[in-house]
């Protein structure tokens, strides 16, 4: 796999389409992070809208 880092975003989901395998790294440029919750208080509470299965 030809993954370029993007060591702004880390990343340890491995189940991640955009997860650097051996490193945790996202090989996106930007990603998108978003809630479920109407008024978040935990980070439990946020989610990464950027995410994609492999």
């Amino acid at each position: 796999m030809n993954c370029h880092a993007n060591k702004s975003i880390e990343c340890t989901v491995q189940q991640c389409a955009h997860h650097c395998q051996g490193e945790n790294y996202c090989s996106l440029n930007r990603i998108l992070v978003g809630t479920h919750e109407a008024s978040p208080s935990m980070d439990q509470c946020t989610d990464c809208k950027s995410f994609r299965q492999k």
